[in-house]
């Protein structure tokens, strides 16, 4: 008689065999570029500009402030694998995935999280009470 499936042993996920199980490559589908802390009226407006565009958000963890821009990378295969994985760039070679989006959603640990333009304008006019008066 066979076992059912929940009955199974769940397969035991490390940092080796992780890659296999993530459906989404979510970790290339998007970019990140780390900015100066916007402190200013003119620093924030700016940021305002590059949230305007399509794929673009803007986030403050830990590490400071960060620019996302959500667009998959173009060497990814429709099954989410690498079409140039012996060629791939260093920073994808140097790329861990001990603790990585398969682990938890990318928004845990954001102390702030613009979505858009309209998100990232009501935190402006909340921090600067004169923001129209620019």
């Amino acid at each position: 008689m066979k076992a059912s499936s929940r009955w199974a042993t769940p397969p035991v996920i490390t940092s080796e065999n992780k890659c296999g199980y993530c459906t989404s490559a979510k970790c290339c589908t998007y970019i990140t570029q780390i900015i100066e802390t916007p402190r200013s009226k003119y620093d924030f407006s700016h940021l305002l500009w590059q949230i305007s565009h399509e794929n673009v958000q803007v986030y403050k963890d830990e590490d400071g402030w960060t620019l996302l821009v959500n667009t998959s990378c173009k060497h990814m295969l429709p099954d989410g694998r690498c079409g140039i994985y012996e060629q791939r760039p260093q920073i994808c070679r140097e790329h861990s995935n001990d603790y990585c989006e398969f682990d938890a959603p990318s928004e845990d640990g954001f102390e702030l999280f613009f979505e858009n333009y309209e998100a990232l304008l009501k935190y402006c006019k909340k921090r600067f009470k004169r923001w129209d008066k620019r």
